[in-house]
Order: C-alpha cells, then structure tokens, then sequence
C-alpha cells in the first residue's frame, strides 16, 4: 500500500515490481528506440553501501543484477560470503545478485546503477565497453572541475543513452533492513522516470517520479554540505534548538542556490531535498553528519574521514559549490561558512559564530521567493 493517500501529487502509486520491466519495454519501447528493457539484466557499478543496498532491493524484487566493484579482493570476497562485509555487514545478499568487476559489465546489462563517488564518474565513463541503454545515477555529488550535476556529465559521455537520477531520504542501512522508505526517480519527462521507478519499487521502497532532473540531482549533491554544518553544531555540543535553526537556513539557502543553479524550487521543498537533508542532517548513520560532528569535536577532518572508511561527499562537493555560487553571486554563508571550516581556514565554532553574526533578518518563504525571483 502507498505509504500516503495521496501519492498522485508527487508521484504514482506501482504494480508489484515483478510487472516493471514489461511496463518498462511499453513506455520507452513507445517513447524512443533507445531503450529496450524487457527481460534485462542491471548491472550496478559500485559496491559500496548504497550500491549494495540498490543490488539488494534489485534482488529482492526478482530481478537478474550483476554488482560491480573496483578491486578482484573484494569481489572475491562477495561471492564467498554473499554479503558486503566490509561497507553493508549483516545482510545476507539475494541469490539473483551476481558479482563481477566494473570492466567485466557486458552487453547484457541494458541498465546500468551509476553508484560511485562522483570522482570516480570519470573514469567509469571512459571504459567504453560501458554501453547500456540506460543509465540511472544514484551517486550524491558534483563533477570536480565542472561542477555538472552527473547526469549532465552521463549523458555527454553517452549522448545516445537514456540517463535519468534515484535520489532521497535513502540511508543505506535501514533500506537494506526493510525500513520503509522513498525516493525520486527523475529524467528528462516522467514517461522516461516512470518505468525505471518501477524497476526499484516494492511495498517497503516507494519511487516517486520528477522530470526536474537537475533539481533532484542538486537536492542530493547539496544537502551533503549542510549535513556537515549540522554534525558539527552536534560536535561542538549546541543543542537542537541551534540545529533546528541551521536545518532550516540551510533548507532557505539550499532552495536559493539550487534555483539559481536551475532546478525548481518545488523539488528543493519535497522528497529530494527536504527530505533527503533532514534524514541526512540528523542520522548518526549519515557519512556526513559523522563527518561534521567529528570536526566539531576538534578531531582532524582526515583522521575522521579514514575512521568512516568511505567516500564523504559533502567534503569535496562544498568546495566546489562554492565556486559555482561565487560565479553566480548567489549569497551562501551556511555553505561558505561549512567550506572554509572544512578547508581549515577558521574553526568550527568561529564558523558558528560568523553564521549567528550573517544570517539575514528576513524569514519565510516570501521572503526566498522575494530573493530568487526579485534580485536587487
């Protein structure tokens, strides 16, 4: 059952998702020659936490995935334990789940999972033996350099691909436990989201459908940033009414910047963004907001990355948001503020203390609407 009554409004309510991949060949199959997904095979590159998690739902709902990873040891050490015992432990992985290496990803696979960190996205893409017809990122972050959004960088690497985004309030732990949870699936039209929602979907995972897919892409990428600022506020021992505060500033600014980088602001205020920044934002299981309260707590940024043993993407996606607000002149003190904290320019608390000493008079969503589309 939907988890509301009134699913319609930001999405649609699915069949079970055995049916998804003759739905899939009937609306893309209809819509473009691209795509062919009937009776497909998924290939999900990267085996991480979240890519697991994804493998596993995949799994689960009866479909054929082979997940992929960087090195043959830990390859190796999926197959022989059907679980990821180093970045998911404790969950036994479907039998439908197979295992391989990225650069082993055949032509069976119509449908590729893109969940690396977004500084790996390079390289993924210049394998050009990497050629299916469909490519869903799920990755959170921005491309270095650039500062794309990855399905802008996806679809120029394959120009002839569909390529479409899976992001939300998704923290890999509880959705390989069951915990009932959503996303956004998002592509160019919701004809294109729709199908490959239906490929993930099941009564514990509900997908919803955008066609504002630079709005969910930046929802997810930036609410990594403002993560970061609520850890550090825990780690530096203020209480929730300062994180209360920052939470929703960083949800005011989010919005600001994300408009101004071309999603919609409906997007920034649903699922993806406000969302994903509260599960984020609050979650002790958040690579973020672990990274954030350890340098709250006076600890080394690297020594707190090295103990959390994955990719935190809020670190290097804050350095280069805020070299694409700076070119814009959109005004971000929360994400600023986060940077420079990060970067070692001055200290958490400082930080706090200049955002206390920035933070505009003005509250509301006049007042957002005011700033976006009423600049002086």
């Amino acid at each position: 059952t939907p988890l509301d009554g009134n699913e319609k409004q930001e999405g649609h309510a699915y069949d079970h998702p055995r049916s998804a991949a003759t739905q899939c060949h009937q609306l893309l199959h209809a819509e473009t020659d691209k795509v062919a997904l009937d009776h497909m095979r998924i290939g999900v590159v990267g085996a991480g936490s979240w890519g697991t998690a994804l493998a596993m739902v995949l799994g689960r709902n009866g479909h054929s995935v082979l997940l992929l990873g960087k090195e043959p040891e830990e390859v190796a050490l999926l197959r022989a334990a059907r679980e990821n015992v180093t970045y998911l432990p404790g969950f036994v992985i479907p039998d439908s789940v197979e295992y391989g290496l990225v650069q082993e990803m055949g032509d069976d696979c119509e449908l590729a999972v893109l969940v690396v960190p977004s500084a790996a996205t390079h390289d993924v893409m210049r394998q050009g033996h990497l050629n299916p017809k469909t490519w869903v990122v799920a990755s959170k972050g921005l491309v270095p350099g650039t500062g794309q959004i990855l399905t802008d960088f996806v679809q120029s690497a394959r120009p002839e691909a569909v390529v479409a985004a899976l992001s939300g309030p998704n923290l890999a732990v509880e959705l390989a436990r069951g915990v009932p949870t959503v996303a956004v699936a998002a592509a160019a039209n919701e004809s294109l989201a729709e199908p490959i929602a239906n490929l993930f979907n099941n009564p514990k995972f509900r997908v919803y459908l955008s066609d504002d897919l630079t709005g969910v892409e930046l929802s997810g990428a930036l609410k990594n940033v403002y993560a970061i600022t609520a850890g550090i506020s825990d780690g530096l021992g203020f209480g929730d009414n300062t994180k209360g505060a920052l939470v929703a500033r960083a949800l005011y600014e989010m919005a600001k910047v994300g408009v101004a980088m071309g999603g919609r602001i409906e997007t920034i205020f649903g699922i993806a963004g406000l969302g994903d920044l509260f599960a984020t934002g609050v979650s002790k299981l958040s690579r973020n907001y672990r990274a954030g309260f350890g340098v709250g707590k006076g600890q080394d940024l690297h020594d707190v990355m090295n103990e959390i043993g994955q990719v935190v993407e809020g670190v290097p996606t804050a350095e280069i948001a805020v070299q694409r607000v700076r070119r814009l002149g959109v005004s971000a003190p929360i994400m600023e503020g986060t940077q420079a904290v990060l970067a070692g320019h001055m200290s958490a608390r400082d930080g706090v203390q200049m955002l206390m000493e920035k933070l505009p008079r003005h509250e509301g969503l006049g007042a957002l609407l005011k700033q976006i589309y009423e600049p002086q």
